[in-house]
């Protein structure tokens, strides 16, 4: 089997962040999201992989380079334009060929792994197979209708939905979707529908099963969801302490990366903090990740993600339920007028109080 992974969204939501970085690229737990779909990937034992990219293209190898690190081979595929997720599965069509294959989107998390599912369609007869999880809002979700084993009808955000099984965003199919993709018409957004020509192969009498997720899935496409994605990786966190700890107070389940260093502070985890950091007269609090080079002083920090290089200096008021990216200085100046001065890119959110 090979492995197709979609990473070729601009991440509209997740602006301004992905104005400079791609969205599949957004640390979670310190760890870019394409990294976990990867690592779930090669534990079903697919070693050849291929990569939808657009306009970040250069970004994403840079980052995944050509496999080896996972011991994997690493294709990348440019798709022109943004016309939907099955316009991506044809793109890579050469790349497939005749294999059974995995469609993963880069910004899903997946907690409970994938091997089950790719082992029961690696070895046996469905012409495809799909993920499920059980949501609270269907209507919002391409929706799955199941009767026995078989998936009979799929629904794109339907306003009365017949089921709660909202599809994951982790596909397996056989090249007989290529066929179903060739008689696809643009949906109302102008995109070529993943969920189409899944119903094509239904409606054709081919063979459609499923699998629920037992643990929990995340779309990553909000700051929101980035958060609680965040939240539920580290809720696993291991301590592990390589920094220097000093006139500190550390609780719970904190990992401190080597040369870190740790002053008059009170971390509580769960947090990571990645290497070379300093945390100085500081608070950090639960469900927070830092990345490298990162300094925290005379601040307090919780529920929230800062990204490599970036520095908090002596706020008064606490930072909680933030996304902070690459190189940046929020800071506070003592003696400077009470007056809020705000450069702000297309898209940015601020709250003040």
């Amino acid at each position: 089997m090979k492995a197709l992974i979609l990473a070729g969204g601009k991440g509209t939501r997740l602006r301004p962040i992905t104005y400079s970085i791609a969205k599949q690229l957004v640390p979670v737990a310190n760890k870019p999201v394409i990294e976990y779909g990867i690592e779930a990937i090669r534990e079903t034992g697919i070693e050849e992989f291929g990569f939808i990219v657009g306009d970040a293209e250069a970004d994403i190898r840079a980052a995944l380079g050509d496999g080896s690190r996972w011991n994997a081979r690493f294709t990348y595929i440019r798709q022109e334009a943004p016309l939907g997720l099955a316009h991506a599965v044809a793109t890579a069509r050469e790349f497939l060929g005749e294999s059974r294959f995995i469609v993963f989107l880069g910004d899903n998390l997946v907690k409970g792994g994938i091997t089950e599912l790719v082992d029961e369609f690696r070895h046996g007869s469905a012409d495809a197979s799909i993920l499920l999880c059980e949501v609270p809002n269907p209507q919002e979700f391409g929706v799955a209708e199941i009767e026995g084993e078989r998936v009979v009808r799929l629904v794109e955000k339907p306003k009365e939905p017949k089921s709660n099984f909202a599809l994951v965003g982790v596909y397996l199919f056989t090249p007989k979707i290529f066929e179903a993709i060739e008689g696809l018409q643009p949906s109302f957004r102008g995109e070529y529908e993943i969920t189409d020509a899944i119903q094509g192969l239904i409606d054709r009498g081919c063979d459609v099963r499923f699998r629920i997720v037992t643990g929990w899935w995340k779309d990553t496409g909000t700051v929101e969801a980035m958060l609680d994605a965040n939240r539920l990786l580290l809720s696993d966190l291991v301590p592990d302490c390589k920094g220097v700890v000093r006139e500190s107070q550390i609780e719970g389940a904190v990992q401190i990366g080597e040369g870190s260093l740790i002053e008059r502070s009170t971390i509580r985890g769960p947090v990571v903090l990645g290497a070379g950091c300093v945390v100085r007269d500081a608070f950090v609090g639960p469900f927070t990740s830092i990345a490298d080079d990162c300094t925290i002083e005379g601040s307090e920090l919780e529920y929230s993600i800062v990204m490599h290089g970036s520095s908090l200096l002596h706020l008064a008021h606490r930072v909680s339920g933030s996304l902070i990216g690459r190189g940046v200085v929020v800071e506070s100046r003592a003696g400077a007028p009470r007056v809020t001065r705000l450069v702000l890119g297309d898209h940015s959110s601020v709250q003040l109080p």
